[in-house]
């Protein structure tokens, strides 16, 4: 899979890889079925859709705004044969309806995500929310789990990441 280091901001995010590690433990988390519908959030290089598509025939979409991600996620899943299971598009994540989704995988800073509220309330009961490092500020997750995986950093360390689970309604 093709990927690049991380990139300074599109707009509010700083592209930063999801470890393997941290991307088994969402696609676990997440509890995959053959039916499920996954939205990236923020997609980068797709890592978690092709994921989702390879080990559970998961459909997905992913959002970014970023052209370079958007083409690198599209080579990506090209090069995986996904086509027929991922679609990436080039859009701003709070204009999209989150309805059809029956995952939502997040990778966004506290703010972001409590400003994605009214967008995460409108998933149809059942829907799981799985977000890697940051929390919904004012709302409970459900579980949480602690993945010892390398930070993003030039010099990578290894640090405990956070994977956390809601489930709507939220």
């Amino acid at each position: 899979m093709a990927t690049t280091d991380p990139s300074p901001p599109v707009g509010d995010i700083e592209y930063v890889p999801t470890p393997p590690a941290v991307l088994d433990q969402m696609i676990e988390a997440a509890n995959l079925r053959e039916h499920d519908v996954v939205y990236d959030l923020g997609c980068g290089d797709a890592r978690l859709l092709i994921a989702a598509a390879e080990r559970h025939d998961a459909r997905g979409c992913g959002f970014d705004l970023d052209p370079v991600r958007v083409l690198e996620s599209r080579a990506n899943v090209d090069a995986a044969g996904l086509s027929q299971l991922v679609t990436i598009e080039q859009r701003d994540f709070f204009d999209v309806d989150l309805r059809p989704a029956t995952v939502v995988m997040l990778y966004l800073s506290p703010e972001l995500n409590v400003r994605l509220l009214p967008q995460l309330r409108q998933l149809n009961p059942g829907a799981r929310i799985i977000a890697h490092d940051f929390d919904i500020p004012g709302i409970d997750f459900e579980q949480v789990w602690v993945v010892r995986a390398p930070s993003h950093r030039a010099r990578p360390k290894m640090r405990d990441h956070l994977v956390l689970k809601w489930t709507a309604p939220i």
